[in-house]
């Protein structure tokens, strides 16, 4: 939320991770045309042709499609992890499409299980984020020969001839996620804000970096409260977090999580506390006693919808990253639940700002703005 920023070693990560996959941005990041915006493929090498073979989406010419779906989180999460099946399956049923998934994926089993995909026969294997990107190593094994591969890859991952992934940006969506949480803490009086994670790491501590300098951009004097707490999915370690984060006077907080997501929110939710999400659209029915002020938009289903798309009509081109832009393309995005006074003006203006360059969203994170 990947990117959505992110390399998770062997653990079960969860939002961002599109907007905070893994990788060095220096090294594993795809180059790309700058301002390629709104959705389009930056070619970072080709298969034969630039394209798939002419018979897809079935590619193995069985007579069926099916799209083997891999994912390091729980598929039924009500976020990030089950927003790429969800879109998946919609996609999928439309077409009379074959969805095989298989989640809860530690990333040492990544290959294996991207083997067992291949020798049932799937057309295509989607991973969902990139802390399971070992697995493409399998797509040069004969057990996967004229297999479609596609990743989730955040920030990026090195690319190679023989997948296609999409790309988004930490500083760009995180930023405007700061700054709406700055708009509700203007609204409050508040001056503290809360960031609950899971495991420390470097994608997690770039998400904080740019929520902060949104958020400051907004209310100078704003104080961040950070809490790594090694796990996205235990509900009790971030409530322990939240507790003691609203202890200490949080107005706004920002459960970057996977399952322990709606805790941490119902929680915030009966102190008057708003919410931001990590990566879905949860703006009005959210859950019983869960509701949230942001949705902070990053989903990887939105963008693997784009390339379902290419492949049903045969021009899913390999070797390729697809860039999406906050400001340009449909998603990523944030948006305010319930807007007040100007506010969604001023996120609005915002977002504009960053998509044509008129606000250098990565010197505002520096500190250079």
């Amino acid at each position: 939320m990947n990117k959505m920023l992110r390399t998770v070693a062997a653990l079960v990560i969860a939002p961002g991770l599109l907007l905070t996959a893994c990788g060095d941005p220096q090294t594993d990041k795809p180059k790309s045309p700058k301002g390629s915006g709104t959705g389009k493929a930056a070619a970072t090498g080709t298969r034969a042709g630039g394209t798939l073979p002419g018979n897809e989406p079935d590619v193995n010419r069985d007579g069926k499609v099916v799209i083997g779906v891999m994912s390091p989180g729980d598929t039924k999460d009500k976020g990030y992890y089950q927003s790429f099946v969800d879109d998946t399956r919609k996609f999928a049923d439309v077409n009379g499409w074959k969805l095989t998934v298989v989640d809860k994926i530690n990333p040492a089993d990544a290959v294996q299980q991207a083997r067992n995909l291949c020798l049932q026969r799937v057309d295509m294997v989607a991973i969902g984020a990139s802390e399971l990107k070992d697995a493409l190593s399998a797509s040069t094994e004969p057990q996967c020969k004229g297999v479609t591969w596609y990743i989730s890859g955040g920030q990026g991952v090195k690319q190679t001839p023989a997948f296609t992934q999409s790309v988004d940006f930490i500083n760009e969506s995180l930023y405007a996620a700061g700054y709406a949480a700055g708009l509700i803490l203007k609204e409050n009086g508040g001056k503290k804000a809360g960031y609950i994670t899971g495991p420390d790491l470097d994608f997690a501590r770039a998400v904080a970096k740019a929520y902060t300098a949104g958020i400051k951009s907004v209310v100078p004097d704003a104080e961040v409260i950070e809490n790594y707490t090694g796990d996205f999915n235990d509900s009790g370690k971030a409530n322990e977090a939240a507790n003691a984060q609203l202890s200490q006077g949080v107005k706004v907080i920002y459960p970057y999580l996977g399952g322990a997501t709606d805790s941490v929110t119902r929680i915030a939710n009966q102190k008057g506390v708003p919410a931001l999400t990590p990566g879905t659209d949860r703006c009005g029915a959210a859950g019983a006693g869960v509701k949230y002020a942001i949705s902070v938009i990053f989903s990887p289903g939105a963008y693997f919808a784009g390339a379902l798309k290419d492949f049903k009509e045969g021009t899913l081109r390999m070797g390729v990253a697809r860039e999406w832009h906050l400001g340009k393309d449909p998603v990523p995005t944030v948006k305010l639940c319930e807007p007040k006074g100007d506010q969604e003006a001023k996120l609005n203006k915002l977002i504009e700002d960053i998509g044509s360059g008129r606000l250098n969203v990565d010197d505002a994170v520096a500190g250079k703005q």
